[in-house]
């Protein structure tokens, strides 16, 4: 059974740091391109930022230079380090791990809220 558990959601405020985390079992996680979604009320999914197996990263524009996506394959952890923080980045985040796009799977999601 393939299980994605995210953690590390929360309130914080404006200009503050988060640091989301995403545990797997089931699935050999080291060959999984992960990746960080979000989707805000009333919004379409969208991608924050994806690791590659090799490391290669990718980040959506309007977090670049302030979300750092990082994975340990040790532990089978993906983390989303989330720095200067802004209202508009409220959402909930959503681990995948995404295999060739034959094997899909998402975690239930965790509530980052931004707000003074």
């Amino acid at each position: 059974q393939v299980q994605l558990v995210e953690s590390g959601g929360g309130l914080v405020q404006p200009g503050g740091s988060l640091r989301l985390s995403c545990a797997a079992s089931g699935i050999i996680f080291s060959i999984y391109v992960m990746g960080w979604y979000r989707q805000a009320p009333g919004k379409q999914r969208e991608l924050v930022a994806a690791i590659t197996s090799g490391g290669s990263t990718n980040y959506a524009d309007f977090v670049k230079g302030r979300f750092t996506i990082s994975r340990d394959n040790a532990k089978n952890t993906v983390y989303l380090q989330m720095n200067s923080l802004k209202p508009e980045d409220t959402a909930v985040y959503y681990c995948n791990a995404d295999f060739r796009a034959v094997r899909d799977y998402w975690g239930q999601g965790t509530q980052v809220t931004v707000s003074s």
